[in-house]
């Protein structure tokens, strides 16, 4: 089987990367992942012609192919105006890939990821669609159109899969709806890494979060908390992990609350440098106010032994449910600095958060996440490797 992924991910031409493109993220790893169920793999991305950058990943996999298309001009409201004309460009090469394909895989959100389900629909393709925002909270219009129209595609050689998790399914009009959970962890690196920790760092905690510098996400809450920490912990440090509009911000709150030789600000970190730094922390804090789907850094944060600080936002309460950190009501600086507290009250509470971290994150490897959805494939696909 043929399978083509259309997505909106940014891509760039990279001279280390066996495909001769790379990106960031967990996405070359889950398309690694998913190109070791198929035969043979085309990912239709955008790409630009920019030389190596921080914290990329090379993008290949199992005959794993990129095919460019030039990207989209524009951000924001410019971006959408100017999307009928980039559509108009790249509809030869997308209506070819999709011709060679057996199937087409469209991660959404994402405009790309859009335009490809849409013309997989209207070809009458096999199609795999993988919602990987939040399911649950529609606002924008293109949220509202998603989830309409994937309530109503679901359902014979259509798989759609939502990334989340709940007792009950992610639809009460179609039964055909799925969740699926978002992993980056192998299960070399849940062997490796996961070994519960027995005491935070004697010179100090470290606290570290991970994720795009946008204010939404909670950077600026755990900066806000140190002050609240520092007296307790006189050695506490932050480690911020990441890029964003936000970044700049962030560096000048740290420095107006007088915590700037506290925080070390890292920018964009590839896979193994954020695993690196989460290794070396003691508490992960996540106190998230966005629309997440199913991050995944909390799963990396658990593996690596972190017990998490985080909010009750989409799938993170399920979690945290086995007792691997605690779970703030609201994304504010008392609350963060008060659970951090109770992590690290004595060491046989920070040791027993801590096993619960890894005992959590051992049912979530990227193996289990591509053998979960290799079995909902073929299910409806039949066969997906016509070779061994």
């Amino acid at each position: 089987m043929r399978l083509v992924v259309v997505s909106h991910k940014p891509c760039w031409r990279s001279a280390a990367s066996p495909s001769g493109y790379a990106t960031d993220g967990g996405f070359p790893m889950q398309m690694r992942a998913l190109s070791e169920l198929v035969d043979a793999t085309t990912v239709v991305v955008p790409c630009d012609d920019a030389g190596a950058r921080a914290g990329e990943m090379p993008l290949t996999g199992h005959h794993l192919t990129v095919v460019p298309l030039r990207p989209p001009a524009g951000r924001g409201l410019r971006r959408k105006l100017l999307l009928p004309l980039w559509i108009v460009r790249a509809l030869p090469v997308l209506a070819r890939e999709l011709r060679r394909a057996d199937a087409v895989h469209a991660p959404i959100p994402g405009d790309v990821g859009t335009v490809g389900l849409l013309l997989a629909l209207a070809m009458r393709k096999p199609l795999f669609v993988r919602h990987c925002g939040n399911w649950s909270v529609r606002v924008t219009a293109a949220e509202r159109f998603w989830g309409w129209l994937l309530e109503r595609a679901a359902g014979g050689r259509t798989v759609v899969l939502t990334t989340g998790g709940a007792p009950e399914p992610p639809s009460s009009r179609n039964p055909e709806l799925r969740w699926i959970f978002s992993t980056s962890v192998t299960s070399a690196e849940l062997q490796r890494y996961g070994t519960p920790r027995t005491a935070p760092h004697a010179d100090g905690p470290r606290l570290v979060i991970t994720c795009r510098q946008e204010e939404k996400k909670g950077t600026g809450v755990v900066v806000r908390a140190l002050p609240l920490l520092r007296e307790r912990f006189p050695g506490i440090r932050l480690d911020v992990v990441g890029d964003g509009v936000d970044l700049e911000r962030f560096r000048r709150l740290a420095a107006e609350l007088g915590v700037a030789d506290r925080v070390s600000f890292h920018g964009r970190v590839d896979h193994v440098g954020v695993v690196a730094l989460l290794r070396r922390a003691d508490v992960f804090c996540f106190p998230t106010a966005a629309s997440e789907g199913f991050p995944k850094v909390v799963l990396e944060a658990m593996a690596c032994g972190l017990p998490v600080v985080t909010t009750p936002v989409s799938v993170l309460p399920q979690l945290l449910a086995g007792g691997g950190g605690i779970l703030i009501q609201r994304a504010a600086p008392a609350e963060v600095a008060d659970a951090v507290r109770t992590c690290l009250a004595t060491d046989a509470a920070y040791a027993r958060l801590s096993a619960a971290a890894v005992a959590t994150a051992g049912s979530y490897s990227l193996e289990a996440w591509r053998d979960t959805i290799g079995g909902h494939l073929s299910e409806r696909w039949g066969p997906l490797r016509r070779h061994a």
